[in-house]
């Protein structure tokens, strides 16, 4: 993410009315590209030391796995965003004339589809045999409603107007996308570990 910043500033003159139109798409692509590089890794040493067996050999459901999984997704991507984005505020100066409690959240619903979509597809590609390819080209087409919703409520918070109902559209947007792939990873998690 850090170099996806300093790359984008290079690239794009903070003082630039089109470079505000961009800033929100900026963010989201590189907190995606980050992301999936740490999606890629997250069931990787338990295929190599063969742990997964073990983990289901555990008095526990399958699913607390996947659930464990994105907890510390959504963690570690919640630190590269902290880290991130005062930088991409610093490097293009950017004003913030928007509601802090709107973009967390906007910035939560957004990380939490892309773990919740991006643990379970990578529990799916995990015993392929290219999977840090596999994992992108499926993921990206079923991310593509989250980034959207994601992009959407960040523009029209970061241009600082009133809240209005739009942003709160894309807001439940995010969320019915965020319970569906709360609610379908939980159901069919332990068939994706027989795999």
């Amino acid at each position: 993410a850090l170099l996806a910043v300093v790359v984008f500033a290079f690239a794009f003159q903070p003082a630039r009315e089109t470079t505000r139109q961009v800033f929100p798409g900026m963010i989201w692509v590189a907190f995606t590209f980050a992301g999936i590089l740490g999606l890629n890794r997250s069931f990787v040493g338990e295929r190599q030391q063969d742990c997964l067996m073990g983990l289901l050999l555990a008095p526990l459901e399958p699913v607390s796995i996947y659930f464990g999984k994105v907890l510390g997704s959504l963690f570690l991507m919640g630190i590269m965003e902290l880290v991130a984005l005062p930088l991409f505020f610093v490097f293009f100066d950017f004003p913030f004339p928007g509601s802090w409690w709107l973009f967390f959240l906007t910035l939560f619903l957004g990380s939490l589809g892309f773990c919740l979509i991006g643990t379970f597809l990578a529990a799916l590609a995990a015993n392929a045999r290219a999977s840090e390819i596999l994992l992108p080209l499926i993921l990206f087409p079923i991310l593509v409603p989250v980034l959207i919703g994601a992009v959407k409520a960040s523009s029209m918070i970061l241009a600082g107007g009133p809240i209005t109902g739009e942003i709160t559209v894309w807001l439940r947007i995010l969320a019915v996308y965020d319970g569906i792939f709360f609610v379908v990873p939980w159901m069919l998690f332990d068939y994706v570990l027989e795999v």
